[in-house]
């Protein structure tokens, strides 16, 4: 290889050892300072970045929770809906109103004399399902409620059998008694 260009310039005599000196440490502060500005920039750039992918890490999380909650929801609905479908009680041809409230309205659904009977007893109960109403068993609504209490819209409390000490035992109230 060849002499560099300052050692040729010292040889000449046209710089001095001083000055040729300050030159080369004068260039090796500028390489040290740009070689740090790059790395801190460089740096910068990877610490942007690694936060970035947090971030973006999070929000996928956050999302993915989100779909996992809906989708649980509609699973959830579906066995709802299952349950209500496979054990409803069939009142076709009920003609008598029974009145029940859901929220703060008064509903009413036409039953027959059996269903009454038993709804009033406590052996039925009444469920929302989808934009109406079924009749379903009580087991079946302990199910229902068990998944979402809401649906179950009406669930009376079973009829316990007389007490022989009861003072009242001898003054029945109507199954039939209307509201």
């Amino acid at each position: 290889m060849g002499i560099s260009l300052q050692d040729q310039l010292l040889k000449a005599g046209l710089v001095d050892k001083k000055k040729a000196s300050e030159v080369r440490k004068e260039k090796q502060k500028q390489a040290k300072q740009q070689r740090k500005g790059q790395a801190q920039s460089v740096d910068q750039a990877k610490l942007a970045a690694q936060a970035a992918r947090r971030e973006q890490a999070e929000r996928d999380r956050q999302l993915n929770l989100q779909r996992k909650a809906e989708a649980d929801k509609r699973a959830l609905q579906a066995q709802i809906r299952q349950l209500i479908e496979m054990n409803q009680v069939s009142v076709e041809g009920g003609e008598l109103p029974y009145s029940f409230t859901d929220g703060n309205k008064i509903k009413k659904l036409y039953v027959t004399e059996q269903v009454q009977s038993r709804l009033s007893r406590g052996q039925l109960a009444i469920a929302r399902f989808d934009d109406r109403y079924a009749v379903v068993p009580i087991g079946v609504a302990e199910k229902i409620a068990q998944r979402d209490s809401l649906t179950i819209v009406l669930k009376n409390d079973p009829v316990s059998e007389s007490d022989e000490d009861d003072p009242y035992a001898d003054f029945q109230v109507p199954d039939d008694l209307m509201w």
